[in-house]
């Protein structure tokens, strides 16, 4: 089994909804067992104007491998009606691979770790509910990343639920 982190977030189609049902279909696959996940938490969106996001953070357990967890995961944003039409913009369900066990690498269609772990909150902060002891596979820990950010910055996240 290996070891992933994902990251959930929705601000489209009753976006509570859409984050607990893809939370629902991962736990409900056989080839995936869940370890954690965190709550939700309502963030302000990158991008172009639009709705808050809420956002979430699950550590899995998988016997999918990091091409195929990806490719799973895509099927079930498309199971949830997400159709990819603006970068950035709104989106009924995304669901990213943050980490799969310490792999790094940067692939045509895929880089782990995600590429903006580093610098999103919305990500950082669920992440660290469930895991605040985890070192990314640079060496660099998780909890040393969020003393970057002010609390000013911090206090935009709210858990939601």
């Amino acid at each position: 089994m290996s070891t992933a982190f994902l990251a959930l977030g929705s601000n489209l189609n009753h976006p509570k909804q859409q984050i607990l049902a893809a939370i629902a279909a991962l736990k409900e696959d056989p080839h995936i067992s869940v370890h954690a996940v965190s709550g939700l938490y309502q963030t302000p969106a990158m991008g172009p104007p639009q709705d808050d996001y809420i956002n979430a953070a699950m550590h899995i357990n998988t016997e999918y491998t990091a091409r195929e967890l990806l490719s799973f995961c895509l099927t079930l944003e498309k199971k949830q009606g997400r159709i990819r039409i603006q970068p950035w913009g709104p989106r009924c369900i995304d669901i990213d691979v943050l980490l799969y066990n310490d792999i790094q690498c940067k692939e045509d269609d895929y880089t782990l770790p995600h590429p903006g772990l580093k610098e999103r909150l919305f990500v950082l902060i669920p992440l660290y509910e469930i895991a605040p002891q985890l070192i990314l596979p640079d060496g660099t820990a998780l909890a040393a990343l969020l003393q970057k950010f002010s609390a000013e910055e911090k206090a935009k996240y709210t858990l939601h639920i």
